[in-house]
């Protein structure tokens, strides 16, 4: 190595001439060792410089990519929670809006339902930041959506029962009760809509609907007494006429009675006539929709006017004998479509469907 270096540095002489003088310059090869070492060692201290600027320069550059990164997360996650939030608070709306329908639609239709056994009701935990907020939403219309359900089955039930009682009196509760309105009929007001895009509410309308429609027309048939039952003197159908002593159609019921015993309506409706009709006497008629029509007769005294609407059970006239009579009594009459019907089934049998409902039919 030592052979090798001598190789490369041998002594030198310099010759310099200046101003006429000739000068020599001897350098040495250990001289020359240390000036190229000192030059390589100069050398190397600066790569290294340069290496460390550049690898300072490489790190910086990477940790301001890794904190863009992170800049970039913290946006992406700031975006995604408030799109959850809006998320969530748009689910509570529709659910608060679902809720206020289903309450309106309840109340209006079926009155306040009875409250249900706490001991039987899941319980439930308020919304919190501590919990899945998305995920208890979920439940929540969940929930809700199955007491829609419920609802929609308690309609059915209660449809069905009107529908059966309807039939029980031989009737069709098409024509007592039709689903929609005769197209002559003014109909309007402001637009609530139910469950356009939601087939469980519409499903639930479509319920509630027939129920109304259903329970409506069995309130209109008679099933109050129209007076007192101790004792019905004539039945509906041939009998010998009480005055000719022939065979004759007796078109309703009489009860006999004193002369100003009440006379009740016997469903709610309207008056229609109130006055002296022949064979009759002092007649009042009520209309209670749909072609069914109540007829009193041979009245003592008149109670009612035309146009008033009337409930179960509200007084309209005093028993008599007016028109074609023997005796103080009411002559009750049920025509559907000016045809007189039997009134028997509908006082047998319709207040106990009224009683078993647990309404009075008003």
């Amino acid at each position: 190595m030592q052979a090798r270096l001598a190789a490369w540095f041998p002594d030198r002489e310099f010759f310099m001439r200046a101003q006429g003088e000739v000068r020599f310059i001897r350098v040495s090869g250990r001289t020359q060792r240390r000036v190229a070492g000192a030059l390589a060692l100069a050398v190397l201290v600066w790569l290294g410089a340069m290496a460390t600027i550049l690898t300072g320069q490489v790190l910086a550059a990477r940790h301001a990519a890794a904190l863009r990164q992170r800049e970039a997360a913290v946006d992406a996650a700031e975006r995604s929670a408030a799109r959850t939030r809006h998320g969530v608070a748009g689910a509570l709306q529709d659910l608060e809006r679902r809720q206020d329908m289903i309450e309106t639609l309840v109340k209006g239709q079926l009155g306040d339902l009875p409250p249900a056994d706490p001991a039987s009701a899941p319980a439930v935990k308020p919304l919190s930041y501590n919990m899945p907020v998305a995920g208890s939403v979920e439940r929540l219309a969940m929930r809700q959506a199955a007491f829609v359900a419920a609802l929609t089955r308690y309609a059915d039930a209660r449809a069905a029962q009107a529908d059966a009682a309807i039939r029980r009196v031989g009737l069709n509760p098409v024509q007592v009760a039709p689903l929609r309105a005769s197209g002559r009929a003014a109909m309007g007001g402001p637009l609530i809509a139910l469950g356009q895009n939601d087939p469980a509410l519409a499903r639930l309308g479509q319920s509630m609907a027939r129920l109304t429609a259903l329970e409506q027309g069995l309130a209109r048939l008679p099933h109050a007494l129209p007076a007192s039952a101790d004792f019905i003197s004539s039945g509906f159908g041939y009998r010998a006429d009480p005055f000719t002593g022939g065979g004759a159609f007796h078109p309703g019921l009489d009860f006999k009675g004193p002369i100003g015993a009440p006379i009740y309506a016997a469903a709610q409706g309207v008056v229609r006539f109130a006055g002296v009709r022949s064979g009759y006497g002092n007649c009042v008629e009520v209309d209670h929709g749909h072609g069914l029509v109540t007829r009193y007769a041979h009245m003592s005294r008149i109670e009612a006017r035309v146009g008033q609407r009337v409930a179960p059970g509200v007084e309209i006239g005093r028993i008599g004998s007016t028109g074609r009579s023997t005796g103080p009594h009411l002559h009750f009459e049920v025509r559907i479509d000016d045809r007189p019907v039997d009134p028997r089934p509908f006082l047998e049998t319709l207040p106990d469907v009224f009683k078993e409902a647990g309404h009075s039919g008003h």
